[in-house]
């Protein structure tokens, strides 16, 4: 019988240290998987929140421009790409600086 306990207590510290690896790998995993794409994200929409008419772009689809006009009702971004060359972007879809990135957009 005590036999019997001992291993029902030996199988529960078992998944007690499962239950303790899982949570550790789940911790892991959040600190250099989710936070850093996490504080990405923060940085992208702080950008996008700053944005002024002349600011040097990247849209997502890797056309660099300059910002002529910023709606934000519609939350649409008009951006010169060319001499003359005016494209209507969603303002969610510029992602970067480019006078940051060294070009001469």
């Amino acid at each position: 019988m005590n036999l019997l306990l001992l291993a029902a207590q030996a199988g529960a510290m078992d998944g007690t240290g499962m239950l303790v690896f899982m949570v550790l790998l789940l911790v892991v995993m959040w600190f250099f998987m989710i936070r850093p794409q996490q504080k990405k994200q923060k940085e992208i929409r702080k950008f996008q929140n700053s944005l002024q008419d002349g600011a040097k772009v990247i849209v997502s689809g890797g056309i660099y421009g300059t910002v002529k006009h910023i709606d934000l009702t519609s939350n649409k971004v008009d951006v010169e790409i060319s001499r003359g060359v005016v494209i209507q972007v969603d303002k969610n879809y510029l992602f970067a600086d480019a006078a940051s990135q060294g070009t001469n957009a």
